[in-house]
């Protein structure tokens, strides 16, 4: 990635309308969640990805996560830089490894365009 030093830093306005759609109402348009819910185990986890979409999942980040670019993840070495949300979006084996596929925040030129598989687990996750 080139350097941002030349970037010109712009802080952003919120002007609460639409560029394109004039007619909707920024409050009418905004959506928040009221509650959320928590799914423990593979096979409770995969129905609901079937049923519901994705789901908002949680994990410590290693710093080799940092250099991530295919394959199935599973940490091996270095220290644990923090926690970290991402989307589950499925899940799949490779190489004998039953893996979930999830979308990151940090850009798609990091990982697999911004997706990875990382190690199935047991544990679970929040919707």
């Amino acid at each position: 990635m080139p350097s941002c030093d030349d970037v010109k830093q712009v802080a952003p306005t919120c002007t609460k309308t639409c560029p394109d759609d004039s007619t909707r109402i920024y409050d009418d348009d905004k959506h928040t969640s009221a509650s959320s819910y928590g799914i423990n185990g593979v096979e409770n986890i995969k129905a609901e990805i079937m049923t519901y979409g994705t789901v908002t999942t949680a994990f410590t980040v290693y710093e080799d996560f940092l250099t991530y670019k295919s394959g199935v993840y599973s940490h091996q070495t270095g220290s644990a830089l923090g926690g970290h949300a991402i989307k589950t979006i499925g899940w799949g084996t490779e190489n004998g490894e039953d893996y979930w596929l999830c979308v990151n925040s940090w850009n798609n030129t990091w990982g697999d365009e911004g997706t990875f598989k990382i190690l199935q687990g047991d544990s679970g996750v929040n919707r």
